[in-house]
């Protein structure tokens, strides 16, 4: 179910101390796999070991734009908004190989002071060391990878990025699997400003 599978990733991501990045938990239709917090590589603090998640994290959907849901959530009473997409388009090379379903999330904290943070769970195990690309509006940024997760590589491109994500028609997200298996998912932009204007209002009470 797509609620509960939001529910473990903004619950997980509440654990996460300081600065760190997204700690995520994708539930895969056979079971369920952690996704580890965005690493220590793109100059944040690395994160705590996550503790057992307890009480409320439901999130709620306070608005649809587009393709682009605004979240809001209170894991262990700390506050979680996020925009949150599929991809409108994915392919792989070689052609139909199985993968589980991409997301794509601009998350604000405001408790660790992380605003308009982006990442991507891919649906597949990442090759080991390689590095990701985001491609949107005519520039391209690195991204870091780590299990099923990417981010981006240098922190201080992410508030440009973030930018470009605002005016943009789509972003392409392109990845190499563990396997070798080549992989890019488009994610149209219709929507997205709107709902990280709402999330901005609603982050700030």
């Amino acid at each position: 179910m797509f609620v509960p599978r939001i529910l473990t990733i903004v619950t997980m991501s509440a654990l996460v101390c300081g600065a760190s990045s997204f700690a995520q938990a994708q539930a895969a239709p056979k079971g369920a796999k952690a996704t580890p917090a965005k690493p220590a590589a793109a100059a944040k603090p690395a994160p705590a070991p996550a503790a057992a998640a307890s009480g409320s994290a439901e999130p709620t959907l306070i608005g649809q734009f587009g393709t682009w849901g605004a979240y809001v959530a209170t894991p262990n009473g700390k506050k979680v908004c996020f925009a949150l997409a599929k991809p409108s388009s994915s392919k792989t090379n070689p052609p139909g190989r199985p993968r589980d379903p991409a997301y794509a999330f601009i998350s604000t904290r405001p408790a660790e002071k992380v605003v308009n943070e982006v990442s991507i769970m891919i649906g597949y195990q990442l090759k080991p060391g390689s590095e990701s690309a985001l491609e949107v509006g005519g520039a391209r940024y690195a991204m870091y990878t780590q299990g099923d997760g990417l981010w981006i590589k240098n922190a201080a491109e992410e508030e440009r990025m973030v930018d470009a994500l605002r005016k943009a028609a789509d972003v392409t997200v392109k990845g190499v699997s563990a396997k070798g298996t080549e992989t890019t998912d488009t994610f149209a932009l219709k929507g997205l400003a709107q709902a990280l204007d709402r999330l901005a209002q609603d982050c700030r009470r």
